[in-house]
C-alpha cells in the first residue's frame, strides 16, 4: 500500500433484522396513512363518494407502502452497487499489489543474480590476473636466471627474453630496464671475452626503446641509472633520456648522443670517455659534465643547451668543438682543460659565462660568438692562440690575470663596455690584436702585462 493512500474502513455485514425492521416500518408507515385516509372518508355523508374515498385512501396507502419499499429497495441496491464497487477497487489494489511485490520480488532476484555475476567476473578477474602475474613473474625470473648464466649466448637469450617481456607488458618496463642498468653496473667478468657482445646487446636492448620516432618499440617515460656501469660504444643517438644518470661510467670506443633530447638531468660527472658526440644535442634540463675524462675527440657542435651546462674540473684529452652552441642558463668551464685544439665558432652564450682557472693546452677559438650576459675569463690559460675575433661582448667581460703564451687576437670584436684586463699578461708577440683602449705595458724581454686605465 502506498504511503499516501488512505486506509479503509473495515466492511460491517448487515444484520438480517434490520431489512426486516425496515419492512415493518414502511407496513407500518402504510397502515397508518391508510387509517388517517379511512378515517377522512367515513367523514363523507354520501355513500357513494365515501366508497370512492375510501377506495382512493385504499390505493395511497399501497403506494405509499409501495414506495417505502421501493425506497428501501433502492437502499439495497446502491449499497450492493457500492460494496460490488469497493469489492472492485479492493480487488485491483490487491492486484497492484501483488504486481509491485511480484516487481519487487523479481527486481531482487534480478539484483541478486547481477551481484552474482560480478562477484564471479570479478573472481575469474581476479584468477586471470593472479595467473597472468604469476607467468610475468616465472618469464620474469626464468629470464633473469638466463641473465646470470656462465655462458654469453645464454646471457644473450636472458636479455631477450627480457625485452619481449617488456615489450609485452608495458607495466614491467621500467623494473626490466632497472634489471638492465644493473648488469651493465656490475663489473665485467675478466675470463670471459664475449661478454663485450652480451653487453653491446644489453645496451642496445636499452636504446633501441628509448627512440620516439618508433612509436612501436617506445618505451616511454623509462629512467636510465648507469652511474658507474662499464659501456662499450654506447650509441644513445636520437633517444629520448628522461632523469639519465652516468655518473661516474666509464665509456669505451666511442659514445654518441648525437640528437638526442633531455627531460630532466643528465647526469655525467665523473665519467671517462673515448670519443663521444653530443652533437645537436636538445637539453630540458641541466647537463652536468664535472670532473669527466675525455680521451679522444668530443663535439657538441649544434648542441642546445636551454637550462645550462656545468663542466668543471674536466679534462678534455683530444680536439673538442662547441661550433654553433647554444648555451642558455649559466655556463661553467671553471678548471676545465683542453689539451688539443677547441673551437666554440658562432656559439652563442645567453646565460654568464665562466672560464676561470681553465685551461686551454692547443688553440681556442671563439670566432663570431656572442656573450649576452657576463663573460669571465679570469685566471685562464691559453697555451696556443686564442682567437675572438668578431666576437660581441653585450655585458661585462673580464679577462683578469689570464695568460696568452701565444698570439691572442680581438680583431673586430664588438664590446658594449670596456673590458677589465688588470695583471693580465701574454708572450710578447707582434701578432697581438688587443681591444681598442687595452693598456699593454711591456713586463721583461718575454712577457707584456696589461691593466685597466
Amino acid at each position: 500500500m502506498a504511503a499516501d493512500e488512505p486506509p479503509e474502513r473495515q466492511l460491517r455485514v448487515m444484520p438480517w433484522w434490520l431489512v426486516l425492521v425496515g419492512l415493518l416500518l414502511a407496513a407500518a408507515l402504510g397502515w397508518l396513512v391508510l387509517g388517517l385516509l379511512l378515517t377522512e372518508a367515513d367523514r363523507a355523508v354520501q355513500p357513494d363518494i365515501r366508497a370512492t374515498l375510501r377506495i382512493d385512501a385504499i390505493r395511497t396507502g399501497l403506494t405509499v407502502v409501495a414506495g417505502t419499499g421501493g425506497g428501501l429497495a433502492l437502499l439495497l441496491a446502491a449499497r450492493r452497487q457500492w460494496i460490488a464497487e469497493r469489492a472492485q477497487r479492493h480487488q485491483e489494489a490487491v492486484a497492484a499489489r501483488d504486481q509491485a511485490h511480484r516487481d519487487r520480488v523479481q527486481a531482487h532476484a534480478e539484483s541478486v543474480a547481477e551481484a552474482a555475476q560480478r562477484q564471479q567476473d570479478r573472481q575469474s578477474t581476479a584468477a586471470e590476473h593472479d595467473a597472468a602475474e604469476r607467468r610475468l613473474t616465472e618469464l620474469y625470473t626464468r629470464a633473469v636466471e638466463l641473465l646470470g648464466n656462465d655462458s654469453a649466448a645464454v646471457r644473450l637469450g636472458g636479455l631477450h627474453a627480457l625485452e619481449r617481456l617488456g615489450q609485452d607488458n608495458p607495466s614491467q618496463r621500467s623494473t626490466i630496464v632497472a634489471v638492465l642498468c644493473a648488469y651493465l653496473r656490475m663489473s665485467p667478468p675478466d675470463d670471459e671475452p664475449r661478454e663485450t657482445e652480451v653487453r653491446r646487446t644489453a645496451q642496445r636492448v636499452l636504446t633501441r626503446h628509448l627512440r620516439e620516432h618508433d612509436e612501436t618499440a617506445h618505451w616511454p617515460g623509462v629512467v636510465l641509472d648507469l652511474g658507474g656501469a662499464a659501456l662499450v660504444d654506447f650509441d644513445a643517438a636520437g633517444c629520448t633520456l628522461v632523469d639519465a644518470t652516468f655518473t661516474g661510467a666509464a665509456f669505451t670506443g666511442t659514445t654518441s648522443f648525437a640528437g638526442a633530447t633531455t627531460r630532466g638531468r643528465l647526469l655525467l660527472g665523473a665519467a671517462r670517455f673515448g670519443d663521444v658526440v653530443f652533437d645537436n644535442v636538445t637539453t630540458g634540463g641541466e647537463i652536468v659534465l664535472d670532473d669527466i675524462r675525455v680521451h679522444g675527440l668530443a663535439s657538441f657542435d649544434g648542441a642546445t643547451f636551454s637550462e645550462g651546462l656545468s663542466c668543471r674540473r674536466s679534462h678534455f684529452a683530444g680536439p673538442t668543438s662547441f661550433r654553433r652552441v647554444t648555451f642558455g642558463q649559466p655556463t661553467s668551464f671553471d678548471a676545465t682543460r683542453f689539451e688539443d685544439a677547441t673551437t666554440f665558432q658562432e656559439s652563442v652564450f645567453d646565460g654568464a659565462l665562466s672560464m676561470e682557472h681553465t685551461a686551454f693546452g692547443g688553440s681556442v677559438t671563439f670566432h663570431s660568438g656572442r656573450f649576452a650576459n657576463m663573460a669571465l675569463f679570469r685566471w685562464t690559460i691559453f697555451g696556443a692562440e686564442a682567437l675572438f675575433d668578431r666576437a660581441r661582448f653585450t655585458d661585462a667581460a673580464n679577462f683578469g690575470r689570464a695568460r696568452f703564451h701565444r698570439m691572442a687576437s680581438f680583431r673586430d670584436a664588438q664590446f658594449n663596455r670596456q673590458p677589465q684586463v688588470e695583471q693580465a699578461r701574454a708572450v710578447v708577440d707582434p701578432g697581438h690584436r688587443w681591444p681598442a683602449g687595452t693598456v699593454v705595458k711591456r713586463l721583461d724581454d718575454e712577457w707584456l702585462v696589461l691593466v685597466d686605465e
